[in-house]
């Protein structure tokens, strides 16, 4: 087994909670400064491509979340996790998108 292959898991597992950060930290410093960008589209831009990262986490986990022949039970254990892992950031990113969707940037 190679490196690229056991760090697989683990890279699915740290993606998506990475994406969430990056998506919460750097929408509300936009806010903070500007906040008529937010509403023209950088918010959904924003939320799509986090969410697009946490897919990239969960095609990076599907292939190792069997266990086969070279694969040990708690890599393909680790895969599952980030596979779930991945699906409940994408939700949480997609709902705070639609909020930046539903609520004004510019109130106050």
């Amino acid at each position: 087994m190679s490196r690229s292959e056991r760090i697989r898991p683990w890279a699915a597992l740290i993606l998506p909670p990475l994406a969430w950060y990056v998506f919460e930290v750097g929408l509300g410093s936009v806010l903070k400064v500007r906040c008529a960008p937010v509403g023209n589209g950088l918010g959904l831009g924003w939320g799509v491509t986090s969410i697009a990262v946490c897919a990239g986490a969960m095609a990076i986990a599907w292939p190792c979340a069997r266990p086969a022949g070279d694969q040990t039970p708690p890599r393909a254990w680790l895969s599952r996790v980030a596979l779930l892992l991945a699906a409940i950031f994408a939700l949480a990113i997609a709902f705070q998108t639609l909020a930046v969707l539903i609520v004004p940037p510019c109130v106050g």
